[in-house]
């Protein structure tokens, strides 16, 4: 790894060829535990955490933040001399790890994403009311937030992308770390609401090794996005779980990591490896 590295937290383990696991926002590197533990027999597995998780410094600057941020943030934990790695990210990490690819070019070999969030291409292709409804999700972080109306915000955060109650079933120290967490997200929602790269670009730079994986009963925007990335990237893997919604990769790891294996295995012939 960099010299570097100081300035951005990460869990590793395993050793092999390198995986980058980029988490999904409120969360943080130890979302990948149970992967790594699945897979650091054969795999390098280098777990990031984002901007103002875990021990990697905030964000602090006055303007928006972009993807080009968040890849700046972490690339110092990637491995250096050119080598291929493979990308797996979930949800704001989908996106990062996008834009990490598309960066990066032929050194990234694979392409996991995760329930993959950038909200822009909503807006940009009309889907208006699925962008309208996820705007209003940020809408009501940013809204709350400046008014300290964190528990709040966290309330309707959490049970809109996981389900209605999920706020209640926690308890106090998970809402305490939640509630943190959310401070993170109040600055990440301009880097996937707004840009200017076209689903064409992304075709075009992204991994022809691209998974896609989605929930069969995620939100709204996440099923358009997904719609989207089928229609313009056909080439690409597509696998819809059935159960789990959006946080599927914490809620049922039992669905969702056997799927990441294998594709890090087998590549395109996923689901064709043979039972023996």
């Amino acid at each position: 790894m960099s010299s570097e590295t100081a300035t951005v937290d990460y869990m590793e383990t395993g050793a092999g060829p390198v995986v980058v696991l980029i988490h999904a926002s409120t969360s943080g590197a130890r979302q990948w535990r149970l992967l790594m533990t699945d897979l650091e027999d054969r795999y390098h597995l280098v777990a990031v955490n984002m901007m103002g998780y875990g021990g990697t410094p905030a964000w602090a600057e006055p303007r928006p933040q972009t993807l080009n941020d968040h890849v700046r943030a972490i690339m110092p934990a990637l491995p250096g001399g050119g080598q291929k790695i493979h990308l797996v990210g979930h949800s704001l990490g989908g996106a990062v790890a996008m834009m990490l690819a598309k960066q990066l070019g032929d050194r990234v070999e694979k392409l996991i994403l995760l329930e993959p969030n950038p909200f822009y291409l909503l807006r940009d292709h009309g889907r208006d009311a699925a962008y309208a409804e996820i705007k209003a999700v940020s809408d009501d972080v940013r809204y709350k937030g400046d008014a300290g109306r964190w528990e709040e915000a966290a309330e309707n955060f959490g049970d809109y992308w996981s389900r209605p109650g999920y706020w209640a079933s926690l308890h106090d120290n998970l809402r305490a770390s939640f509630i943190q967490n959310l401070r993170n997200n109040y600055f990440e929602w301009e880097a996937v609401l707004d840009s200017d790269i076209t689903l064409d670009d992304w075709r075009d730079a992204l991994p022809e090794q691209t998974l896609v994986v989605s929930a069969r009963n995620t939100t709204r925007p996440i099923v358009e996005i997904v719609e989207l990335m089928r229609e313009a990237c056909p080439a690409w893997k597509y696998m819809e779980l059935p159960e789990g919604g959006h946080m599927a990769p914490m809620s049922h790891p039992q669905l969702v990591n056997p799927i990441i294996a294998d594709y890090l295995d087998n590549g395109l012939d996923i689901g064709q490896r043979s039972s023996s």
